[in-house]
């Protein structure tokens, strides 16, 4: 079978391959993803990975419209008409990151270690050809002979606070902006970028002397940039050496440093860099367990910027951490009203909502926060909500949602759902299998799927004629089966032949989680 799909497929492969002309290059290239789907795949991840790094920086938009016009400008002289899309993330790791179809993104930390406007551009006319020279989409394609698919990764999350959230079955690329691009990818972003600023009218010297910095920086082990800009971008002296032979091509031309203006654009954000600093010790004095220092660092933290909604959102957490529930709401009401747009207060207000009995405001937040980025403890908020309410067959819904995801609160997802599902379809947690020992006796082999114990096993062996099951022998199973456990019981028929017992089949039709009532 598996020579006759290969067969199959070297057939169709030459239908399914097309040779493409890179724009930026002008070479030509294999390529198995049409610009269709590579600008789909841009729209749809775009939005749901910002919200994974941080979501978008919003305390000082100014700053995000002034990002935007570089990128425009730059966009502007590019080989390839996309609709580019830049964005800053709210996140204080130094990094930069480009989707298919021209979705680009940098990080407020990036923004706050570049000096003027022609670095900022670099950056931008860097990951503007990774998008135009279909450097993420070639990356698509990588997963496509590898995976048999187009996405099949989870979203990696951009600050330590956040990885203990599990993900549900969004398509977001994160290999496309976490892994390493391929060298030539890397020295066609640079030179191209350098072209790119020049057209622009920067001085594409700016982008030696980062790539200098870059270098400095990665053999340093600076702190925050080996797990940002240089997981996706490590810098090497050859990079180093192709960008100042880029530049001699180039005239060594001169033009716009914009220091001034840059400065300018990021004076709020200098302002205000002792309040990430205090969140980041406070976030640390949390994890610790120093309740009293955390709180004095938030404080602070609000007082230098009170339009931060992350600040807002850590001390309700910390509200809640020492039992000030309605000083928690308060805080979760003003993240929300700070950044309503990002799915992290919406999920804590929600969760802090039902822990008040607010089931319907509760419902409402978490089903923003979830549509934002579907998270496994936002799904299985929703779960308790509608079991709240009644609603049986929404909880089941979204508990089957949560239990496939991993981690502790898919373990106790999966353990709800059994409690509420078992009773009414045995048969997802329970195999019943049929079997012959060496004289011809019918065996039946009963194994637990669930994570909890169960009673109450009924089982019944009959014939099963097209979809219709003919019942026949019942079987009531005592005692209890354990989480996992796998049990072979004698069923009492026998001794059959082969060709009688294919014709068996075994369902289970009774089961519940074991100390529970029928």
């Amino acid at each position: 079978m598996k020579i006759r799909r290969l067969l199959v497929l070297l057939l169709l492969l030459p239908l399914l391959i097309s040779c493409s002309v890179n724009p930026v290059t002008g070479k030509k290239e294999l390529m198995l993803i049409s610009e269709q789907q590579e600008l789909a795949v841009g729209r749809k991840n775009y939005g749901p990975y910002r919200q994974a790094q941080g979501g978008d920086y919003v305390a000082d938009p100014a700053l995000t419209a002034y990002v935007q016009r570089v990128g425009q400008r730059l966009a502007a002289v590019s080989d390839r008409k996309l609709p580019y899309e830049f964005r800053v993330v709210n996140d204080s790791t130094p990094n930069a990151w480009a989707l298919p179809g021209g979705k680009i993104a940098v990080n407020r930390g990036l923004l706050e270690k570049l000096d003027n406007e022609a670095e900022l551009a670099a950056v931008l006319g860097h990951e503007i050809v990774h998008a135009a020279a279909r450097h993420t989409a070639q990356s698509m394609q990588r997963g496509i002979f590898l995976q048999g698919a187009l996405l099949a990764t989870g979203v990696a999350l951009g600050d330590s606070r956040y990885r203990q959230l599990g993900m549900l079955g969004t398509q977001i690329g994160a290999q496309l902006v976490q892994s390493h691009y391929g060298r030539d990818a890397e020295r066609e972003a640079d030179a191209y970028g350098m072209r790119y600023m020049a057209r622009a009218g920067y001085d594409p010297a700016a982008a030696v002397e980062l790539q200098e910095l870059f270098l400095k920086l990665f053999k340093d082990k600076e702190p925050g940039w080996l797990g940002g800009l240089f997981a996706s971008h490590p810098p090497s002296a050859e990079r180093v050496r192709n960008n100042r032979r880029v530049l001699a091509e180039l005239g060594n031309p001169g033009g716009e440093l914009g220091r001034a203006r840059y400065q300018r654009a990021i004076a709020h954000l200098k302002k205000v860099q002792p309040a990430y600093e205090a969140y980041a010790q406070a976030r640390k004095a949390m994890r610790d367990k120093d309740w009293r220092r955390a709180r004095g660092l938030l404080d602070r933290a609000i007082r230098i910027e009170p339009k931060e909604a992350l600040f807002w959102l850590a001390r309700g957490e910390l509200d809640e951490q020492q039992g000030r529930s309605r000083r928690a709401g308060r805080d979760f009401d003003r993240a929300v009203a700070l950044n309503p747009d990002y799915f992290m207060p919406l999920l804590k207000r929600g969760l802090w909502y039902r822990e008040q009995g607010r089931l319907d405001a509760a419902r409402r937040d978490l089903a923003a926060s979830v549509d934002k980025l579907p998270t496994v403890e936002g799904t299985y908020g929703l779960g308790l909500v509608a079991q709240a309410q009644g609603q049986q067959e929404q909880a089941i819904h979204y508990f089957q949602l949560a239990a496939r995801a991993q981690g502790p609160v898919a373990k106790v997802a999966a353990t709800r759902l059994a409690r509420l599902d078992m009773p009414q379809h045995p048969g997802r947690y329970l195999l019943a299998q049929l079997l012959l020992d060496p004289q011809g006796r019918l065996l039946l082999r009963l194994s637990n799927r669930s994570a909890l114990p169960v009673s109450g096993l009924r089982v019944v062996i009959g014939r099963r004629v097209g979809a219709v099951f003919q019942e026949g022998t019942r079987l009531r199973v005592s005692g209890v089966l354990g989480a996992g456990e796998t049990r072979t019981l004698a069923t009492g028929l026998g001794p059959l032949d082969a060709a009688r017992a294919r014709g068996l089949a075994a369902e289970v039709v009774s089961a519940r989680p074991a100390g529970v009532a029928m």
